[in-house]
């Protein structure tokens, strides 16, 4: 019988507190990180930063549930959540925003109608 080697999109990749990683990552189903990252991560699904993540440079998904340090970018089609260990410093581009009492936040936001299509300039990349 032959084997189906087609990726299964609900899988959830799940990189650990002591993961550093320098580079980009792109996962096509969703992500939870919490280690340490000095580049962009772009999912199709969503994102998941654990309290013990540290995100310098840029996040792209459909939703972003964020609990780590974030210095940079995020987009996010759909939502982004910051839970109340939040730190994000920079810019978040989505559709709906979510904010606990406690998550700190200092930058920019732009919230847009369509949630296909955040407002988002591509040339944002605090790296």
């Amino acid at each position: 019988m032959a084997k189906n080697n087609q990726f299964d999109s609900a899988a959830l990749n799940t990189l650990t507190p002591d993961t550093k990683i320098v580079g980009d990552i792109e996962s096509i189903g969703d992500i939870r990180f919490d280690g340490t990252l000095e580049g962009n991560l772009v999912s199709k699904g969503k994102v998941v930063l654990g309290g013990n993540a540290k995100v310098k440079g840029r996040i792209e998904c459909k939703v972003a549930d964020i609990s780590g340090l974030i210095e940079g970018t995020v987009v996010a089609t759909e939502l982004v959540s910051l839970q109340k260990s939040a730190k994000v410093y920079g810019e978040i581009h989505m559709s709906k925003l979510s904010v606990e009492p406690g998550a700190i936040f200092t930058g920019s936001c732009k919230m847009s109608s369509d949630s296909k299509t955040p407002v988002t300039d591509k040339n944002t990349n605090a790296k």
